[in-house]
Parts: C-alpha cells; structure tokens; sequence
C-alpha cells in the first residue's frame, strides 16, 4: 500500500513546480504507473480474509477491485480533461490537477480502510474535491445548482450514519471491520434499531443513488466537467454500494425483514429509469440515468443477501464503471467539436467521425450487456438471485433489461446514424489521445473475459 500512496502524495508538489508544458505528460505518467502497480492488487481475492497493511488500512476480495479501478481511473481523467482546461492560467490547469489527485487519493484510503469511522471521514471527504471540480470547471452557470444538489443530498443522508456509528461504537466499543464482522446484531429487534438500520444505509442508498434520491445525480453529471462525470460515474457512485456491503454484516437479521421496501423501490426505479432514458434529448443526461438503472439493480443483488446477488452486484460495479465513464468520454468528444449535448442537433456523426462510430457501438453494446462481456455475467447473477429470492421479480428485472437494450440502441441510433446536419460538416478529425481513451476503458472489460478466474475471486 505504501508503495503506491507514496508516489500519489508526492505526486501533488511535484506537478506545482514542474514546467507547464511538461506538466501534464509528467502527471500522466505517475498516474500510469500508480495505475500499472495498483494491478498487482488484483492477487488479493485469492485470499479469503483481510490482508492488512496497517492497523487501519488493508485488502479483501472486495476492495481490491474498486481500489484498481479508482487508479486506473486517474490516467484517464487526465488524458480525457486537456481540452477542456487547456485554455485556462496555468495555476487553475494545476489546482486542476491537484484536486484530481487529492480525490484519488482520498478513495484509495477510502477503499482500504478498515474501521467503519475512518471510511465514513474519507466518504465525506472526497465531496470536497469533486464539489470543486463540478462548480469551478463546469460549462454553464448552472452548476452552482448542481453542485449545491450534489452537497446537500450527500450531507443530509450522511449525518444519520454519523449518528448509527457513534452509537454502533458505544454498543460494541469498536468499529473495525475485521471485528464487526463476527458481532451480527442478536437482541430482539426494536424501533430504535429499525431506525439505525435506516440510518446505517441512508447515506449509500443516496450515494448509489437509489430511485428517489437520485435526483442530484443527472444535475451534477450534465453541468459536470467531463473529468468530474467520469469520476462520479465510475467511482464515487460505487462507494455507496461499496459502503452497503460493509455495513451488511452487522445488519444482517433485521435485514431479511426490514429491506422489502427498499428493494421493490431499487427494481421499480430500473424501470423508471431505463423509461426516462427513453425521452431524454441531452447525451449526458440519458447516460446519467442509465447508471440510476444500473445501480438500482446492484442495489438489489446487495440487499437480499445471497453470495451469488453480492457477487453480481461487485462485478456490475466495476463492469458498469468502465462503460458509464467511456460513454462520457465519447459524448464529451462529441460536445467538444458541435458545442451541444442536445442528440437531434449531434445525429449523423458516422460520416463525420466513422472511427468513433465503432467505439460508440462497443459501449453502447457494453451498456445493454451483450454476452460475453462482464457487464452480462453481473446482470444475470443479480436476476437468477432475485429470481431465486422471489420469482415476481424477474417481471421487473426482464422489463427493465428490455428498455434498457431500446434505450441503448435508441442512443447509438440518434447520434450515430441518420443524415448529417450541414453545421457539422466542417468538423475536427478524432485525435489518437481520444482513441487512446476509450480503448482504455474498454480494453478492461475484455480482459476481464478472458480471465474468469479472477472475476471468480470477487465473490463471497
């Protein structure tokens, strides 16, 4: 652990003294190897238990692939962000970077942590640099709105956690994940303890975000900058579903009787979403509420508590992360050259960029879970536990598995094909940084299927 969060901390003076023009390529090369050291992390689900690195930092089967995917993420957002800032003083390109590196330093603690205190301080910490990001780097002046969304939804769901594990803390005098872990709760179940349940996922039911809680999500991700859409989509949101298996553990008996609600409301909100995706005509906000969909569905595998729903819902998050963050990508690319999100004044970009056209199609088949990629293999294992769990769910999971292939197409379609509009012919060519990018993104999720032994790892 030491070894990769060393050259990250050292990494943040380093780009403030640097040249300008060395600066970018010098922080995107520690961010590579950071990101190429990170992949030896991956040995870690071969082992069963804790792999401790501190007292209060370790591995486990289930935070080695977030953490790998947190710095893995970083190169990317670097690489995906000089256009957007490259206009601007050299101090705002290094507060820029910064912040970046601040946040992924941030979720590497975060995701190592092994007491349930120091995971909810760097929970809350990483809304610092991303609030940041978002009302400092947007385009429009709407993003103070989003950012004031993004801060008070996350806030408000947070401070009754804060208040559960003080009083998790008074009760069993630790809150080290190692320990809790063997601690379920067995004293018979009362309203203040169904109240601590609801306090105890509130804030990563809100994070994730569930369906009706979602609503700072499409605010934040369309007045976003595209490295702040990229984090949010591929990490930040998956910290909520991260933070629910944790507290799983010590919730488990009042689990099985209190979740009902929740669950139905997480199936009925891939409905509603998939269906919202449908009538959106902003790019950025049909994919943001993809990953409400989405994340909706993990949210299901994770509360009905069976190995194969958990073991879905981690191989989702990872699998959803890198195709929502390459979907940005390739709709930024697009933003940067017709200046609009808006897909009917954007259609017919194949004859203009017939390149891109084929990583559109790559993740828009990513998106509806195509076989034999990842993405598919997480989507059957939470629908076959739902299934098994109660059979009325697969009407909802099949439903929403439908909209969603429509709503992938329906996009792939409207911004792909189609005549081109005459405003856009004159338009930049793709550059390699950008196919570099995607390929990036999706090169992963191909590995991933010529490696089933370690996606195997990944399970409980």
């Amino acid at each position: 652990m030491l070894k990769i969060l060393v050259p990250t901390v050292m990494l943040i003076p380093t780009t403030c003294f640097i040249a300008p023009k060395k600066m970018w390529s010098t922080a995107l090369l520690y961010s590579l190897l950071i990101a190429l050291l990170s992949l030896s992390w991956l040995k870690a689900p071969l082992e069963t238990s804790w792999t401790l690195m501190s007292k209060s930092m370790g591995l486990d089967p289930l935070s080695s692939p977030l953490l790998v995917l947190s710095c893995w993420l970083l190169p990317l957002m670097i690489l995906a962000s000089q256009n957007h800032v490259k206009n601007d003083p050299i101090s705002r390109q290094r507060l820029f970077l910064t912040l970046l590196m601040i946040l992924q330093t941030f979720l590497i603690m975060a995701f190592s942590a092994t007491e349930l205190i120091m995971f909810y301080i760097l929970f809350e910490a990483t809304l610092i640099p991303t609030l940041l990001v978002i009302t400092r780097w947007g385009n429009q002046a709407e993003r103070l709105n989003a950012g004031t969304y993004f801060l008070f939804y996350t806030l408000t769901g947070s401070l009754p956690l804060l208040v559960a594990l003080l009083l998790l803390q008074n009760s069993t005098g630790t809150l080290s994940l190692t320990i809790l872990h063997f601690s379920p709760l067995l004293a018979p179940i009362t309203t203040a303890d169904k109240l601590w349940w609801a306090g105890c996922l509130l804030a990563f039911l809100v994070k994730m975000p569930l369906y009706g809680v979602h609503l700072w999500l499409p605010k934040a991700h369309v007045e976003a900058p595209i490295a702040g859409s990229m984090v949010l989509a591929a990490i930040l949101l998956k910290l909520g579903g991260y933070g629910m298996i944790r507290v799983m553990t010590m919730l488990e008996p009042m689990t099985e009787k209190l979740s009902y609600p929740f669950i139905a409301l997480a199936l009925w909100g891939v409905i509603m979403s998939a269906s919202m995706c449908l009538r959106q005509t902003d790019l950025k906000s049909l994919i943001a509420y993809s990953s409400v969909g989405h994340m909706g569905l993990v949210a299901g595998g994770i509360l009905i508590q069976t190995p194969w729903g958990l073991s879905g819902a981690i191989i989702l998050m990872i699998a959803h992360g890198l195709t929502s963050s390459a979907l940005f990508c390739l709709a930024n690319t697009s933003y940067e050259r017709t200046h609009t999100r808006t897909m009917a004044l954007a259609r017919g970009m194949q004859t203009a960029l017939p390149l891109m056209t084929l990583w559109w199609f790559f993740a828009s088949l990513a998106n509806l879970a195509l076989p034999p990629l990842p993405n598919l293999m997480g989507e059957l294992m939470i629908i076959t536990a739902l299934f098994s769990w109660a059979w009325p769910t697969i009407i909802a999971t099949g439903t929403g598995t439908l909209i969603t292939a429509g709503y992938s197409l329906y996009m792939f379609l409207m911004t792909q094909r189609g005549p081109t509009p005459p405003h856009m012919l004159p338009l930049e060519p793709t550059h390699t940084r950008e196919h570099l990018l995607v390929t990036l993104h999706l090169l992963p999720l191909f590995m991933l299927i010529l490696s089933p032994e370690l996606i195997s790892g990944w399970g409980f």
